[in-house]
């Protein structure tokens, strides 16, 4: 399931949301329509969050199946609230904190921006029951949102090297495809939240890139 959404008339929504195939973790102050939206869309409880006083859960926050990482700035009830969710949770305190900018993950493995410390990405893997390793998209370090991944497939960023891509498929164990989002930009991670069940997509999304969507991600039948 496939759906054009706003998040306050801001297309950028993978800022503020991240979810996984049991959960998905919304900004505050959003519809109830629109919270709705989400939850059936990827077919998963909504939770409402609040990350260090912030807005971008997106951003400071990374989850599979088994565990979270989120920024050292949260408080202690946002880690309580990632943990009832069965979550183990690793708060970041790198220089690099922005888990859902710098990490890319799903159920088989992680890529996380190069410049981790090597004892922060031996957490990452302990917290996500993942194989971590260092690498960028289309040169960048900031993974998480160059890209868009599930257990079912890959999206990212049109820049991607012919390498990059196959450590891609490497990291991930899924197919590997590039497109853009939001009428041609190719940050996919900022106006992309999926799961294997659905996916919601910034509103400037053109025909054609919705196309490439949901044959990476594995939803054409």
């Amino acid at each position: 399931m496939l759906q054009l959404l706003d998040f306050n008339e801001n297309p950028n929504l993978g800022i503020y949301c991240r979810a996984n195939d049991s959960i998905v973790f919304l900004q505050k102050s959003l519809s109830k329509k629109t919270r709705q939206v989400v939850g059936n869309v990827l077919g998963v409880k909504v939770l409402e969050l609040c990350i260090a006083d912030s807005t971008i859960v997106g951003s400071l926050l990374t989850c599979n199946s088994f565990g979270a990482i989120v920024t050292a700035f949260a408080t202690a009830e946002t880690f309580s609230a990632l943990e009832e969710q069965g979550l183990r949770v690793f708060p970041i305190k790198d220089v690099i904190n922005a888990a859902g900018n710098d990490i890319l993950t799903n159920d088989h493995g992680a890529l996380v921006h190069p410049d981790l410390k090597n004892s922060t990405v031996k957490k990452i893997g302990e917290t996500l029951d993942v194989p971590v390793q260092k690498g960028t998209i289309a040169s960048l370090g900031t993974v998480g949102m160059a890209a868009v991944v599930t257990n079912k497939g890959c999206l990212c960023h049109p820049k991607t090297t012919e390498e990059e891509k196959q450590q891609l498929e490497k990291v991930f164990d899924v197919d590997v495809m590039i497109g853009t989002v939001n009428h041609g930009f190719p940050m996919i991670g900022s106006g992309l939240v999926a799961n294997t069940k659905g996916a919601i997509i910034g509103k400037m999304t053109t025909g054609i890139e919705m196309g490439r969507i949901e044959e990476a991600l594995g939803f054409l039948e």
